[in-house]
Formats: structure tokens, C-alpha cells, sequence
């Protein structure tokens, strides 16, 4: 079988906006108040929990790896208990989920969320089962770019893992793709949308009612 493979962050689902408050939350209790801003840092948030600390620190000029370690865990806490008060699905996609189901191809998710976290955003939304399998950043020893969590994602939906394509929004997707063998689609509307046409995948999304056509032409 045929696979698709979603990233979850910026690719399905905008989720900047708990991200954000969840990093902000650990910089008041550091007492530096709300260090990052929304949609300003939106893209920031999409690159992880230790980026948005790292960023925070260094805009308030206190920067400290230990501090950065220190706090992650107060991150995930904070975000685990408001995942989804902000959070929403990009217009379209799980529709052309459906759509990649019914044309016979294995559909999955691959993120660099740790995969608790991963299943109980999507369970709010309503729309796990839609999904073969998850594939999170602790699920195996490696997380992407290392292709393994996508060729294990793949198995899990029932595919070939040589005939699977990834859906995804960021340089973190495009070079798991590059480094599994396979095609990359980056979406264009997501927070940082504007920069994937210079990361060269195999094509680039603007709208999720395109992607069966796309899918089909990629990878058959």
C-alpha cells in the first residue's frame, strides 16, 4: 500500500497559540512576564518547547542553557493541561484525509511532539482514528530527521515504506523526506509558509482540497 504522512504542527494543525501560552507561562513564573507573542512568534512555537525557552531567554537577555533544561518539563506540564484551547485543524484537512482514504492510500502522522502529547491533541479534535497510525519524537530511539520514524509510521498505516510521501511545513520535513528517499510536500500556510518554496520540495500546498491530485502525481 501507498502511505501519506502528516506532520502535526503547522502541518495539520495550527497549534502555535497553546504553545506560545505555555512558553509564556514558564517566563512568569521565571518572573519576565510574557516573553513571546502571538502570531509574531507562531513559527517560533512550531520548532519546539526548547526553542521558544531559548528564544525568550535570549530576547530577555538572560539566556541559559540550564535554565532552558530546567523549565521544558514545566513547558509540557503547562501545555499538557490547555493543548487545544487555541489550537484548530487547517481548513480542508481532514476532508482530504478522507479523500486520500477513499483513493486506497494508508494515512498516518510522524511529529516531533512527544506521541502522548500527539494522541491527546488529536483525540480533542476528534479525529485520531481517522489516523492509521502516530508516530511522535519519543516513539522510537530517533525522532526526525532521521527517516526511521517515518518508514515506522508507514508500517504502521500498512504501507511500503518506499512508497510513502510526507506532508509537512518545515526543513525538519523536507530533509526527513530527502534523507527517506521520497517526496516532500510542504504546506504554504502554516507560520513559516513563506519560506518553503526555497527548501525545494517535490511541490508546495496552498490549499488542502489540491493534495489528492498532488499525492497522485508524486507517488502514484
Amino acid at each position: 500500500m501507498r502511505t501519506v504522512i502528516f506532520d502535526l504542527d503547522g502541518t495539520l494543525a495550527d497549534t502555535s497559540g497553546d504553545l506560545l501560552a505555555a512558553a509564556n507561562a514558564c517566563f512568569r513564573q521565571m518572573g519576565l512576564g510574557d516573553m513571546l507573542t502571538h502570531p509574531g512568534d507562531a513559527a517560533t512555537a512550531l520548532r519546539g518547547g526548547k526553542m521558544m525557552l531559548s528564544s525568550g531567554l535570549k530576547r530577555a537577555g538572560q539566556y541559559d542553557e540550564k535554565t532552558v533544561d530546567e523549565f521544558y518539563p514545566v513547558l509540557i506540564e503547562a501545555y499538557r493541561d490547555a493543548i487545544d484551547h487555541h489550537s484548530y485543524l487547517y481548513p480542508g484537512a481532514m476532508e482530504a484525509v478522507e479523500a486520500l482514504k477513499l483513493a486506497g492510500y494508508g494515512v498516518g502522522i510522524c511529529t516531533n511532539k512527544p506521541e502522548a502529547l500527539a494522541e491527546q491533541l488529536m483525540r480533542s479534535f476528534g479525529v485520531r482514528d481517522a489516523f492509521a497510525a502516530l508516530v511522535g519524537a519519543d516513539t522510537l530511539p530517533v525522532r526526525k530527521p532521521d527517516p526511521e520514524p517515518l518508514f515506522e509510521a508507514a508500517r504502521r498505516a500498512g504501507g511500503d515504506p518506499a512508497k510513502t510521501i510526507l506532508i509537512g511545513d518545515s526543513d525538519t520535513d523536507r530533509n526527513t523526506s530527502a534523507n527517506a528517499g521520497v517526496p516532500s510536500v510542504l504546506v504554504t500556510f502554516g507560520p513559516a509558509g513563506g519560506d518553503m518554496a526555497a527548501l525545494k520540495p517535490e511541490a508546495l500546498l496552498h490549499r488542502y482540497e489540491d493534495l489528492p491530485g498532488v499525492v497522485a502525481r508524486l507517488i502514484g
